[in-house]
């Protein structure tokens, strides 16, 4: 393959490799189980006790509106035009959490809060009573407490003016343990006695595997796959019983299937992530004032006829690459895709040069992977 190029920038590689053949995974990393699962909690709320960081109530009105309606359930009654108050100590904020399957009544979660106005800062504040609503527009939980901003913001000088400081993100907080948990999500731990493993990555001969390592424990026909992704498995009708046969089935080690050909390219970054299944053939692009070529060497070795041996065919790939400048790289035996990378990067090729170069690859055939562009 042929390129040429004149940019100067230097591009991040980041090369991964999967694990060698034969590594085992337990099944809990490889898969789920059908029926357990979080679900996501949403409630708007309100911050208050700022530092004179909140939002400026005239571009905001929602704010000073939740605010009158918190004081009317309160059973405070403003004088008419209280809309035009400005506070500079509240905040108006989304409160979010997560809620982990098997969850009961009176648990704790932790909860981020982040700010939808123009507060400068959440530093400091208190999130008043805020109800977490699920998909089904049902309460599930109830959020209060102190945030805890992992950032400071210094600014020196008055009004708008001066020079300001800020580390970290001020407009988002954590709360630990800032919800209780209001209401249970029913959770249907598989039918009857059948429970069903979900692979996170649908693959038939990985299914295969587990189907073959779960028979050779318990027995043909415990287990059989639907498909590429579900694998539907016999499991005790004793909740008890179940619960243990699913914490040892979890901890079983599987070797999953080789993973397709893969390469992942950050076009903002240049960074390049690619596992071992890639392979490149002989081809040639040209780009810019960059010259790469790669080609494969074919050597035989003629053993001597009285010793019993025999012909050995061996490939040595090549990569090389040139600059009208004269300056040459060349990358002898075992060339792949991970050499051709770390050379571009070596003579300064830039992010967008290696986009370009790794879909002229691929679109000629010569790249054997898929390539995503994120």
């Amino acid at each position: 393959m042929i390129m040429k190029t004149s940019f100067k920038a230097a591009a991040l590689i980041c090369l991964s490799l999967l694990a060698p053949f034969g590594h085992a995974e337990r099944i809990k990393d490889l898969a789920s189980i059908a029926g357990v699962r979080s679900n996501q909690l949403i409630g708007y709320g309100l911050v208050v006790g700022l530092d004179g960081s909140g939002d400026q109530t005239t571009q905001t009105p929602f704010t000073v509106q939740s605010v009158i309606s918190m004081l009317q359930q309160l059973g405070v009654n403003l004088p008419q035009g209280g809309s035009q108050l400005q506070l500079k100590n509240v905040a108006a904020v989304m409160v979010t959490a997560s809620l982990p399957p098997f969850s009961q009544p009176g648990q704790t979660l932790d909860i981020t809060v982040s700010s939808m106005g123009n507060a400068k800062s959440l530093r400091g504040g208190t999130l008043l009573m805020t109800p977490l609503k699920g998909a089904d527009g049902q309460v599930y939980g109830m959020a209060q407490g102190n945030i805890l901003v992992g950032g400071v913001g210094v600014q020196a000088g008055g009004g708008g003016g001066g020079n300001s400081l800020t580390v970290n993100h001020l407009s988002v907080g954590k709360i630990a343990n800032g919800a209780t948990v209001e209401r249970a999500v029913p959770t249907n731990l598989g039918e009857g006695n059948m429970i069903k493993l979900e692979l996170n990555n649908a693959d038939f001969a990985t299914a295969s595997r587990v189907v073959e390592a779960i028979n050779d424990k318990y027995g043909a026909g415990i287990a059989y796959a639907l498909d590429s992704r579900v694998i539907r498995v016999q499991a005790p009708s004793s909740s008890d019983q179940r619960v243990s046969f699913i914490g040892v089935l979890q901890d079983m080690q599987i070797n999953p299937a080789e993973q397709p050909a893969k390469v992942i390219m950050n076009a903002r970054t240049g960074s390049v992530v690619m596992n071992r299944s890639v392979t490149l053939d002989t081809c040639a692009i040209s780009h810019g004032n960059l010259s790469v070529t790669v080609s494969t060497d074919t050597q035989v070795s003629q053993p001597n006829p009285l010793s019993g041996g025999r012909t050995v065919v061996t490939q040595n790939p090549q990569v090389g690459i040139k600059q009208d400048s004269g300056k040459v790289m060349l990358i002898k035996g075992g060339a792949s895709l991970a050499d051709v990378v770390k050379a571009l990067n070596a003579i300064g090729a830039t992010p967008q040069d290696l986009l370009s170069i790794l879909q002229a690859m691929k679109a000629a055939g010569s790249l054997h992977a898929e390539l995503e562009i994120i």
